[in-house]
């Protein structure tokens, strides 16, 4: 596994667990987030990690992060309103 795909797997973990618990994606985050850190603890010790495990992985923490970030109100319209 190469250092940038080691950088992008510790950047999804972070951004995945500050999910607001409010959130409606924060429970499958969560389950998500260990199966990251799984993947991330197995790459550091030197284990091979198949592309076939490892971009699913990544594809649904962009689908989950991505989601919930539609749930953030725009602050602007926000503010403009009477």
């Amino acid at each position: 596994m190469h250092a940038a795909q080691l950088e992008l797997l510790r950047r999804l973990t972070a951004r995945l667990e500050r999910l607001s618990v409010d959130s409606r994606w924060a429970r499958r985050a969560s389950g998500l987030r260990g199966n990251l850190l799984k993947v991330l603890e197995a790459a550091e010790a030197g284990e091979p990690i198949s592309a076939a495990r490892l971009e699913p992985l990544i594809q649904r923490a962009f689908d989950i992060l991505r989601a919930a970030a539609q749930e953030i109100p725009d602050l602007e319209a926000l503010r403009r309103r009477p």
